[in-house]
């Protein structure tokens, strides 16, 4: 499986861009799309699920222009757009055998197939009760299930760990793990920590650019060696702003320990091993 994303751009108007002159070739995999609101995730996964159409560019998978042939695309797709939305009044697995019907799946196979996928999420119990009494996290698993229904080849998640607890959040991780032996999965988030366990690859984004793809380990190197950790007076967080990036910041009494990116770094700092979260960071604020 490849996936090729050649120089798309989708602009709205003379002067806004919600996509620029951006390309990235996918393999079999998991890529983590990461990028802060706005940055143009959500534009570009409605076009590789042929939602929208590009303004320029093509899009291309194993050889074949899904800008021409949609098809192609749709019956190798699972998709959980951002903005996903159920039946209140279907309970799961009648939602379930509706969304596959509107796929044109079927046969003995399908019943097994939804419990299967019922029983990975956490949701047999609840599966004969309407969607309307379900938790927003219940609900955005159900979304996930319907995006696995066809045993899909290329499989697109726009942040789906909206409203899930943290054991549901190492189960989805799980889930998508075991299904990324087998096809190209792209997980969107602006939550890093959605991301650093399971991607084999990450794509950074803002403002509808790429900023920068590859491994981890590669993009954690741009700036290994500038992260550390100081304690300072709270009457100095404004003016430490201005001259660092600041990752996080933690009371102690009436200190601030702050851990933050800088090539100058204070006198007392300690340099800390850097993280993905450290790099995006940085990527993200200084371009």
């Amino acid at each position: 499986m490849k996936l090729e994303i050649q120089n798309v751009s989708k602009k709205y108007n003379r002067n806004k861009y919600g996509l620029k002159d951006f390309s990235i070739t996918i393999e079999k995999g998991i890529l983590g799309l990461l990028g802060p609101n706005g940055a143009g995730k959500s534009t570009l996964l409605k076009m590789i699920a042929t939602v929208s159409k590009p303004t320029e560019g093509i899009i291309i998978l194993n050889k074949n222009n899904i800008l021409k042939d949609a098809n192609y695309m749709r019956k190798q797709l699972g998709f959980l757009p951002q903005d996903f939305g159920v039946y209140p009044n279907l309970n799961a697995v009648e939602f379930l055998e509706y969304m596959a019907a509107m796929k044109g799946i079927g046969g003995p196979n399908l019943k097994p197939r939804i419990n299967q996928i019922l029983e990975g999420l956490n949701l047999l119990d609840a599966a004969h009760k309407p969607i309307g009494s379900y938790s927003g996290g219940m609900k955005q698993r159900v979304g996930i299930a319907q995006a696995l229904l066809n045993n899909p080849k290329i499989v697109i998640f726009d942040e789906p760990t909206v409203g899930l607890d943290p054991e549901e959040r190492v189960r989805f991780r799980n889930l998508i793990s075991d299904l990324a032996n087998d096809c190209i999965v792209i997980l969107s988030s602006h939550i890093v920590s959605d991301i650093d366990t399971i991607a084999d690859k990450v794509a950074i984004m803002k403002n509808g650019t790429l900023i920068t793809h590859g491994n981890q380990e590669t993009i954690i190197k741009k700036i290994q060696g500038n992260v550390f950790k100081t304690s300072i007076d709270k009457t100095q967080l404004a003016d430490f702003k201005n001259r660092h990036i600041i990752v996080s910041t933690s009371r102690k009494n009436e200190k601030l320990n702050v851990r933050y990116i800088s090539s100058q770094p204070l006198e007392n700092s300690i340099k800390k091993e850097t993280n993905l979260e450290d790099a995006y960071l940085y990527l993200t604020k200084i371009n």
